[in-house]
């Protein structure tokens, strides 16, 4: 049965591949899982048929004529919100976080099993596709709210109370720690203030621009706080599995977590000798650092 979106328009997905064989093993895959599929051989074919179909899901090989993986993930990305699973014929470690690095959400070895390659599209489909753009961001927290306070300055100088509680001031937790009212979605830590709903964040009321990865681990820590998420259990998360006694997390999985949590902090510019939102706790994970002080 072929897939469709909720307006009832086919669901696609594009596979850039230069291999014949491989390309045709994918394409029975995602056939098989209900998408129609668009076949492409090198980098600059598949941005451009990304560009043209708008996919739910791209593949992505590392090793093709023309500009590489990455440079094509890297290009993806910056107009595409599209799945994207990179395929790599080495295991070196290096490739994995380069991938991530470019904007890959999964990655998989090659040769793969088809069951895998399924498991990883059926993980990435369970989260969140699409992610608010910094415009629409900026759009959304500047305006108004229905009792006609500002939901944001958008000029750069908010304290990071984008929504008042009637004052112009955030509510705090008995934790110390500032947070939007709850019924308004909002949650906050230091400054920082995330809607999981909206698919929004902002730090001192400037918008950040996440990928989906670095959105779901964000928004772990915070509703979290002190408490200590390990690599396992973030890498678990963000490939929609619960921890059993069946589930195997790769040192790789974890390696690619410290990735994404350094890509993170240094959009919220945070310091590593002094966080003021994400603390290592040596060899385990990571947790909110200490609330600080609202005044």
């Amino acid at each position: 049965m072929t897939t469709m979106d909720m307006s009832g328009q086919f669901q696609i997905a594009v596979i850039i591949e230069d291999s014949p064989d491989i390309s045709g093993l994918i394409d029975t895959v995602l056939t098989a899982a209900g998408f129609r599929t668009v076949v492409t051989t090198n980098g600059l074919d598949g941005i451009n048929a990304v560009r043209e179909y708008s996919p739910v899901i791209t593949t992505l090989d590392v090793n093709m004529p023309g500009i590489d993986g990455f440079e094509t993930a890297r290009r993806i990305r910056s107009f595409s919100d599209t799945y994207l699973i990179m395929l790599t014929a080495r295991d070196d470690e290096i490739d994995t976080l380069q991938g991530l690095e470019a904007g890959a959400d999964d990655y998989l070895i090659k040769p793969f099993r088809p069951r895998e390659l399924r498991a990883r599209i059926a993980a990435m489909q369970r989260r969140p596709r699409a992610m608010v753009s910094l415009a629409e961001q900026r759009a959304t927290v500047a305006s108004p709210d229905a009792t006609g306070n500002a939901t944001g300055t958008g000029t750069g100088t908010s304290t990071g109370t984008a929504t008042g509680t009637g004052t112009g001031e955030p509510a705090t937790g008995a934790s110390g720690r500032s947070t939007y009212p709850r019924e308004d979605g909002w949650v906050g830590y230091n400054g920082l203030f995330i809607n999981e709903e909206m698919r929004l964040a902002e730090k001192d009321g400037i918008p950040l621009e996440l990928t989906r990865s670095e959105f779901s681990l964000l928004v772990a820590l915070v509703n979290s706080g002190r408490r200590v998420r390990s690599k396992t259990d973030l890498a678990l998360l963000l490939r929609g599995e619960s921890e059993s006694p069946s589930t195997y997390v790769s040192e790789s999985d974890k390696r690619a977590i410290e990735v994404h949590i350094v890509n993170l902090r240094r959009k919220l510019g945070d310091d590593l000798r002094d966080p003021r939102f994400i603390e290592t706790v040596r060899g385990i994970g990571y947790r909110m650092a200490a609330a600080h002080d609202a005044s």
